[in-house]
């Protein structure tokens, strides 16, 4: 089991105001925040979304090929969580709506400030 996962960012106060209204959409909240960081956790016991400035001091750049999904409870999540992101400095990769990826799939695609791909998916069942 995955137990968190690590985006760079090169302006903390950016992300944490990007973040902490896309990720208020699911229920997570910045449970620890230092000068280098930003941690979120899921609710329960899922894991953590640390957002960093990178340890070697070089710019972050965004992962070729790499994103972070996330799971909503609802289609109307996933509209919240996109428009979230699009209204505090974010990217559209992918409007909200269905995917064929299974029967029912409901997702969104965007990009962080910093250029981290982000998915949204409501998968019933």
């Amino acid at each position: 089991m995955i137990g968190g996962v690590c985006l760079g960012s090169n302006d903390l106060a950016r992300s944490e105001a990007f973040y902490g209204a896309v990720l208020a959409v699911l229920g997570m909240a910045c449970g620890e925040r230092s000068d280098q960081a930003l941690g979120y956790h899921a609710p329960g016991d899922g894991p953590w979304l640390w957002i960093l400035t990178p340890y070697n001091g070089r710019a972050a750049v965004p992962g070729n090929g790499s994103q972070v999904g996330f799971r909503a409870l609802d289609r109307e999540t996933v509209d919240a969580f996109h428009a979230a992101a699009l209204a505090h400095g974010g990217t559209d990769e992918g409007a909200p709506g269905p995917r064929n990826y299974a029967p029912g799939y409901y997702g969104a695609y965007c990009r962080d400030p910093d250029g981290n791909k982000l998915h949204v998916a409501f998968i019933p069942g």
